[in-house]
């Protein structure tokens, strides 16, 4: 394997701000396989996610000793699948996953098949082995959540629980930009699984036909930030390759690549290697789509285009607002990703307010952690409250450059009482081939984790 760089920054957050402190951080070589699970191992973290010890004995107290108490759980994804394992792992509930699709597609990763790299199959995983450990899999969707009787409402049934996980992702804002709504069906954003085969289809036309293609990223916080300059640079690779006429042009609503940490990274890439591929439209909103003129009305003139992928700003689903659990996002509790409105529910994943990354790897993360905390809760156990900073799930992702070569984003963070949470971010200072390997491994190994 080729080496990589000599060093990552280290960039420290807190809260979510901008407030940023460059350090030289030695690398080690990067090997993923199988994630290490939160189990008891983890027991340091997973003690601080009391959210009262009184709460905590009034929950356990009120789950009968007769038949297994009833996790619910809402989101076949990342997060969800986290908490689906390791609840099944421990053994001590009856689980529930409700998930629409009847496969897994993976949305990290997954910018290798939309920019026609690799092929659809190698980011789809079945369902089978949730099947298999004893799980009951329920194929619909989430209508509403009655918190009263504590059941999830479907189309067709209600499902009753004494826990509540919920990792549903998210949903696309598509106020913010007009005519979007009636062009819904032909700019499909491809950040929700199985919505990357649309943008494939339209990656496909453009690398055969040429033109201008847009690509945009929003404001944060989105679903994992460096994907959109991701896609852009290998679909560039890919015109270079084929020789497509035409280009790619990247709006930004914000001045520089998000997150922060990465912004150098992601501009030298583009310079040294897609300069003739990318036009690069910094601090530019888009206020409407015309799909008759195929033209982008935006705070920086027109823009024609082809083809577009519209990367909109997010929010957790409806179902989140309808139980009355957040607006934008769900407001949860840290350590312990426990509603703050219902100490029965938790929400992890992309759909949950923190300043944490909405990356899949946190999503796991919580997902594990979670599950053990409902474990101990199930069993009687009190946690003992936190007296100081507490571990968070570790955020690891890269954002691929070229096909064999990526930036490596790392995101440790913790959090004290009555303290904002504390990011920090390791980032590779250049694109190598060590960490897009290290890419491939880890997907290789998280996929395992959940459904191997």
């Amino acid at each position: 394997m080729p080496p990589g760089p000599t060093g990552l920054s280290a960039v420290s957050v807190t809260g979510g701000s901008s407030s940023i402190n460059h350090t030289p951080f030695s690398i080690s070589t990067w090997s993923f396989s199988m994630p290490v699970p939160f189990t008891t191992r983890r027991r340091d973290v997973l003690q601080a996610t009391a959210i009262g010890v009184a709460v905590l004995a009034s929950g356990c107290a009120a789950i009968g000793t007769g038949a297994k108490p009833r996790v619910v759980v809402v989101g076949g994804g990342w997060g969800g699948l986290g908490a689906v394992r390791g609840l099944l792992a421990a053994g001590g509930a009856d689980v529930t996953l409700v998930e629409p699709n009847e496969g897994f597609m993976s949305c990290p990763l997954s910018a290798h098949f939309i920019a026609g790299h690799q092929p659809a199959s190698d980011f789809q995983r079945s369902y089978a082995r949730i099947d298999q450990l004893g799980a009951r899999r329920v194929r619909e969707r989430v209508t509403a959540i009655d918190r009263a009787k504590r059941e999830v409402v479907t189309a067709t049934q209600r499902l009753p629980y004494d826990f509540l996980v919920l990792s549903p992702g998210v949903e696309y804002m598509e106020d913010g930009i007009q005519g979007y709504a009636e062009a819904r069906a032909q700019l499909p954003v491809g950040f929700r699984a199985f919505e990357q085969i649309a943008v494939r289809r339209q990656v496909d036309e453009f690398l055969a036909k040429g033109g201008n293609f847009v690509i945009s990223a929003p404001k944060p916080p989105y679903r994992c930030p460096p994907a959109p300059y991701e896609r852009a640079f290998l679909i560039a690779e890919q015109m270079k390759q084929r020789g497509t006429k035409g280009k790619i042009i990247l709006i930004d609503a914000n001045p520089n690549p998000m997150p922060l940490p990465i912004a150098k990274p992601i501009l030298n890439g583009m310079k040294s290697l897609y300069a003739s591929q990318i036009e690069y439209m910094p601090d530019t909103a888009i206020t409407a789509v015309d799909m008759g003129k195929r033209q982008l009305a935006t705070s920086a003139g027109d823009v024609p285009f082809a083809h577009a992928n519209l990367i909109l700003p997010m929010r957790a689903p409806a179902m989140i607002r309808q139980a009355g659990l957040g607006e934008r996002w769900a407001n949860v509790k840290l350590p312990s990703f426990q509603s703050q409105a219902d100490e029965r529910i938790y929400v992890i994943g992309d759909s949950q307010g923190s300043p944490l990354p909405k990356s899949g790897h946190v999503a796991f993360g919580s997902g594990q952690q979670v599950a053990e905390a409902i474990t101990d809760r199930i069993a009687g156990k009190t946690p003992a409250a936190a007296t100081g900073a507490v571990e968070l799930p570790l955020g690891i992702c890269w954002a691929n450059v070229t096909h064999k070569d990526a930036i490596n984003i790392n995101v440790s963070s913790s959090v004290a009482p009555g303290e904002a949470p504390k990011l920090k971010f390791t980032v590779d200072p250049e694109h190598n081939a060590r960490s897009g390997a290290a890419a491939t491994s880890w997907g290789n190994g998280m996929w395992k984790a959940m459904l191997g």
